[in-house]
């Protein structure tokens, strides 16, 4: 599950950061706009390391609702927000499905030097 979910948010960081571009077009001041967006973008990098735990992924799905709510200042992030939050979903839920299914084969097939 890390590897789909970080992948997901690095992918996150860099969508932020651009639409931190567009938004500086708007009336927002440039200090709102980069601390909004910088904040955002360090809670990406910090979450790709507590994403195992249950506080990381709720934290994710916070991190995905702001993400399309900030479609209020740049449209474009409705659309954007809309396809993370469904490749959030899919990170979290086929992430946890590998590692079950990796649980579950190195329970059957125990390694010879028992390490």
């Amino acid at each position: 599950m890390r590897t789909l979910c970080a992948s997901t948010l690095i992918g996150e960081f860099f969508i932020i950061g651009f639409a931190g571009l567009v938004a500086m077009k708007t009336d927002l001041g440039q200090g709102t706009v980069w601390g909004v967006c910088g904040g955002a973008m360090l809670l990406c990098v910090l979450l790709c390391g507590v994403v195992t735990r249950p506080v990381g992924v709720a934290l994710g799905w916070v991190l995905q609702v702001a993400l399309f709510l900030s479609g209020i200042v740049v449209p474009m992030m409705f659309i954007l927000g809309a396809a993370f939050g469904g490749l959030w979903w899919a990170s979290v839920h086929y992430g946890r499905k590998i590692d079950e299914a990796k649980a579950r084969f190195a329970a059957e097939h125990p390694s010879p030097s028992g390490v």
